[in-house]
């Protein structure tokens, strides 16, 4: 029996409409109030998972 190594990724999404000059700047102000906590994304948020396993080199 071979051992693996699976990495598990989630995904969450929340779009947040924004008024801004530019794309960078609505990024960084979603950005500086993500950090913030102004917004917590949960399992509402969750759009998807993936799985990706790799197996452990035996010494």
């Amino acid at each position: 029996m071979s051992k693996y190594n699976v990495t598990i990724t989630e995904t969450l999404l929340l779009s947040v409409p924004i008024e801004a000059d530019s794309k960078e700047e609505a990024e960084n102000i979603i950005n500086d109030a993500w950090y913030n906590g102004e917004y917590i994304l949960g399992d509402t948020n969750f759009t998807g998972v993936s799985f990706d396993a790799r197996k452990v080199m035996e010494e």
